[in-house]
């Protein structure tokens, strides 16, 4: 047997056992996306995790949202006006019911953000949206929202706030509540088998864009072979993070395709900084420098994705043209290496997590090795890869692979939670770099926003606290007729999809 036969018929075996365990079949009435893994959270101010968010952005309504040229856009909120650069007030629509059939309307908003803002609720959100101090209704229809000082990122950051409502949050409590979640939005919580699926019905009575799926189902699949095989049979109809060779299997598939799309996300390189070797700011370089980028993405990634040397992509608010950071020099990473000695001898954990491309993993790692450094990977599931990465830097480990991105298109949801040290995020303490993220999100004036990210990029580039690696490009699988456009803050709005002939 050949390894590409053997290869071809675990792929199918997998896929017949994951059709066993949840014998969910893609049709015109019932729409089967393959996750890599089961939401952590669907609630959506706990965790937003990307497995979660795909499902639970369908569940709920944001105050404000992004359409698919990017722009935002008025969603809960009809309009909305600043009174001053700390207040701003939104006018809500009134027609909204929640899937209990109560109506949405101001105290629902303004729960909503003060719950996410409790530093006692403990969201891991909490970094994009602390700016925020106050929220008021003033009617049922409007809301105000005050924040502390001058806030440019504000509706950025609310497009991915979801309104929650009060009386059953506060009726059955935080727990309850993630088990079967209440929304507004164009799907409705229908069941969540653990470890299997979560399942969701069509709200035939929303007030906007109704869904094109009668009935929808969320998959965890953990193996991509799986996921391409699922969709060659026809037995699902949308599989997430595929990785490039999967995407290219699908060109000549009869039933299937990819769909493939740049997006705001940033893969990165976290080193921390307040553990050995890497309190080390030469040793840190020499990690930069021993990292080949361009040769990742060509020969892994399939030139899909695009090498950034900055801490953001082009899809954001704040990136910097023309910037350059540390290339790949392997002879000065082992120079840098040498030069330190037994210092950067001792055996370095890796951390990932199965939902990331573990041959990029691998290659960081034969690359440290290469210059010098012993680098051991260290895989836990999602769930405690996540908790552990924003512990902070006592907690977390001494390297970590990650790909981020803030669904907001704007530097300040970005460089603020991986850097500043108030953020449980970062591993970093640099009082300039604080000091230059509080004054970019402190005033609404772009060109002053645009000259601090320059120097925060800039300090990123000497100090090397975290390797910028690439604009990671969204791979998906979809079934031939699927119409969906792949976004760049990797949005599954399901209404916003539709079937083709």
């Amino acid at each position: 047997m050949t390894p590409l036969s053997r290869n071809a018929r675990l792929a199918a075996l997998a896929a017949a056992l994951a059709l066993s365990a949840a014998p969910a079949h893609a049709s015109k009435e019932r729409f089967v996306v393959d996750l890599v893994n089961e939401p952590s959270s669907l609630d959506p101010q706990v965790q937003w995790n990307p497995d979660s968010y795909y499902v639970y952005r369908n569940i709920f309504d944001n105050l404000v949202t992004r359409d698919d040229k990017g722009e935002i856009v008025p969603q809960v909120a009809t309009s909305w006006k600043y009174l001053s650069d700390t207040e701003i007030e939104f006018e809500l629509r009134s027609d909204i019911l929640f899937h209990d059939g109560s109506k949405l309307t101001a105290e629902d908003v303004a729960y909503s953000v003060k719950r996410i803002t409790d530093p006692k609720f403990g969201s891991p959100q909490l970094g994009q949206f602390d700016k925020i101090t106050d929220a008021v209704a003033l009617s049922p229809t409007k809301v105000k929202l005050t924040t502390n000082g001058a806030y440019p990122a504000l509706l950025a950051q609310l497009v991915k706030l979801s309104i929650v409502p009060k009386a059953i949050v506060e009726a059955v409590g935080k727990d309850a509540f993630n088990l079967k979640p209440v929304g507004s939005g164009p799907y409705k919580f229908e069941g969540w088998q653990r470890g299997v699926q979560v399942s969701l019905s069509r709200n035939d009575a929303y007030w906007g864009d109704k869904g094109p799926f009668p009935a929808v189902i969320f998959r965890a699949v953990p193996d991509g072979a799986t996921r391409v095989a699922n969709l060659q049979a026809g037995t699902s109809d949308l599989g997430v993070t595929l990785d490039s060779d999967q995407a290219g299997q699908l060109k000549s598939a009869a039933k299937a395709k990819a769909l493939i799309g740049l997006t705001e996300r940033v893969a990165y390189l976290r080193l921390n900084t307040t553990k050995p070797p890497f309190d080390n700011a030469k040793l840190r370089l020499a990690a930069a420098h021993a990292i080949d980028k361009e040769g990742m993405v060509d020969g892994l990634l399939g030139g899909f994705d695009k090498p950034v040397s900055q801490l953001l992509t082009p899809a954001s608010f704040g990136w910097i043209e023309g910037m350059n950071g540390p290339g790949f020099d392997l002879a000065k990473a082992k120079a840098l290496v040498a030069e330190a000695g037994p210092a950067a001898k001792a055996e370095i954990e890796l951390a990932t997590a199965p939902v990331f491309d573990q041959r990029i993993v691998q290659a960081i790692q034969q690359q440290l090795v290469d210059a010098g450094f012993t680098v051991k990977i260290a895989m836990s599931d999602m769930a405690t890869y996540l908790k552990r990465s924003q512990a902070g830097p006592e907690a977390t480990s001494t390297l970590s692979f990650g790909r981020w991105s803030c669904a907001c298109q704007d530097a300040d949801g970005v460089l603020f939670p991986l850097v500043h040290k108030s953020s449980g995020w970062s591993a970093y303490r640099n009082p300039k770099a604080d000091g230059l993220l509080e004054e970019a999100r402190q005033t609404l004036d772009k060109d002053k926003r645009l000259a601090a990210y320059k120097q925060v990029h800039e300090i990123i580039a000497t100090e090397a606290p975290l390797v910028p690696l690439y604009q990671a490009a969204v791979l998906y699988g979809a079934t031939k007729n699927l119409q969906f456009k792949p976004t760049p803050n990797e949005s599954m709005f399901l209404n916003r999809m539709s079937w083709v002939d």
